[in-house]
C-alpha cells in the first residue's frame, strides 16, 4: 500500500475510543473526548441538532460535496424496570445477541452523573442451583442486571438515583494479540472511526486536500437505523465505513476489506462500487465483494430517507458481529488505505 499512514495511531485510537461509553444516543462522555481528539489532530468539530459531530475538509474541487460516515454509537441498553429483588430489567438498543452477554460486567449511568457497575446474568444463572433451568434461553425477558451494591429491593436501587431510562454500557474487553488480531466489543464501528481519524491525520501531516469537499460525520444512532437519515443537502455521494461480515457463502475474512454490493434492503451504487473495486486493486488492497441478508449502514439509512445521493459501504471483515468481535490489523489498515484512495484518487 502506497499510503504510509500511522497504523500505531490507529490501534491506540481504537483502544481509546472503545473504552469511552457511547451506547445509542448517549453522547455525554464521547462528545468532549472526540472533540479533544479531533483538536489534537488539528481539526474543529461542528454539530447538527442530533449532536452528530462533523469534520469538514475543503477539497481541490468544491463544486461537489461527498460525505464519509462512521458511527460512534454502540449497542447498549436502557433500564425498563426494577424487579422486587432489585435486579434491573433491560430494553436493548440495537441488534443485541444476548447469548454473548451472560456474565459480562456492565456500567449503569444515571441522569445525575453517577455510575454503578453490575453483572449481566440470566435469572436461572447457576447450574448448581437451577440445574436444567440454567439452560434457559438468553433473552431480554430472562436477562437481568445484578448491581455491585448491597441491595435487596427495588427501593434500595431507587435510593442510588437509578431509574427507568438510565443507560447501560457493556465492558468492551479490548485485546490486541502479537499476531495482529483485535478482539473486542464495538469493533463495530469504533475501528472504522479510528480508520477515518488515521486518514485525517495523514492528510494533515502530508498537507493534502481531498479531491472534493468532504464532510466526515460520526453519528450516534446507526445501531437503531437512524444515524444516517439526515444528510446535508449539498452532499451527492455518501460512503459508510462499517464492518464487513464473515460466514457461509461470503468471501470476506478478517484479513480483508469487505465491499458490500447489497445489504438486507438496498443495492449499493453500481458505479461507486466499481470505483472502490478498481481503487482496491490499484493499491494492492486485499478485498472481497459480498451480498448480506441481515445488515444495514448509515448509507442505507440515507438512501431510505429519500436523500438524492449515491451510496456505498466498506470496512474490515469481522467475526462475531454484535458480540465479542474479532478482526485483524491487515483488514483495518486496508480500510484506511481504501478510504485514502477514495478521497485522493480518480
Amino acid at each position: 500500500m502506497k499510503y504510509l499512514f500511522d497504523s500505531d495511531f490507529t490501534k491506540t485510537c481504537f483502544r481509546d475510543l472503545v473504552n469511552v461509553a457511547s451506547p445509542v444516543g448517549y453522547y455525554v462522555q464521547m462528545e468532549p473526548f472526540f472533540a479533544a481528539l479531533a483538536k489534537d489532530l488539528g481539526y474543529e468539530v461542528s454539530y447538527d441538532n442530533k449532536r452528530t459531530p462533523y469534520i469538514t475538509l475543503e477539497g481541490q474541487d468544491n463544486s461537489k460535496t461527498v460525505q464519509v460516515t462512521a458511527h460512534l454509537d454502540t449497542l447498549g441498553f436502557l433500564i425498563r424496570g426494577i424487579d422486587s429483588k432489585g435486579w434491573l430489567m433491560v430494553r436493548q438498543l440495537g441488534g443485541v445477541n444476548y447469548n454473548t452477554l451472560d456474565g459480562e460486567t456492565v456500567t449503569v449511568y444515571t441522569r445525575d452523573g453517577r455510575s454503578y457497575t453490575g453483572l449481566f446474568l440470566c435469572r436461572e444463572h447457576s447450574v448448581h442451583v437451577h440445574k436444567e433451568e440454567a439452560r434457559a434461553a438468553r433473552t431480554e425477558e430472562n436477562m437481568r442486571i445484578l448491581l455491585d451494591e448491597p441491595i435487596s429491593s427495588a427501593e434500595d436501587v431507587k435510593k442510588l438515583g437509578i431509574r427507568n431510562g438510565d443507560v447501560i454500557d457493556v465492558q468492551p474487553r479490548c485485546q490486541f494479540t502479537d499476531s495482529g488480531y483485535i478482539k473486542s466489543r464495538y469493533i463495530d464501528d469504533k475501528a472504522c472511526v479510528a480508520c477515518v481519524l488515521t486518514a485525517l491525520k495523514y492528510l494533515k501531516e502530508q498537507g493534502l486536500k481531498p479531491r472534493f469537499r468532504t464532510l466526515f460525520s460520526f453519528p450516534y444512532s446507526e445501531e437503531i437505523g437512524t444515524g444516517g437519515t439526515y444528510v446535508p443537502p449539498e452532499v451527492s455521494e455518501i460512503i459508510a465505513l462499517d464492518i464487513g461480515l464473515i460466514g457461509p457463502g461470503l468471501e470476506g475474512s478478517d484479513r480483508k476489506v469487505s465491499i458490500c454490493a447489497k445489504d438486507a434492503t438496498i443495492h449499493y451504487d453500481y458505479a461507486l462500487n466499481n470505483r472502490l473495486i478498481r481503487l482496491a486493486e490499484a493499491n494492492d488492497i486485499d478485498y472481497a465483494v459480498d451480498v448480506y441478508n441481515s445488515y444495514g449502514t448509515d448509507a442505507k439509512a440515507a438512501v431510505q430517507a429519500g436523500n438524492n445521493l449515491r451510496a456505498a459501504t466498506f470496512g474490515m471483515g469481522t467475526y462475531g458481529t454484535h458480540g465479542m468481535e474479532r478482526t485483524h490489523m491487515d483488514a483495518i489498515n486496508g480500510t484506511t488505505a481504501l478510504l485514502l484512495a477514495y478521497l485522493l484518487e480518480e
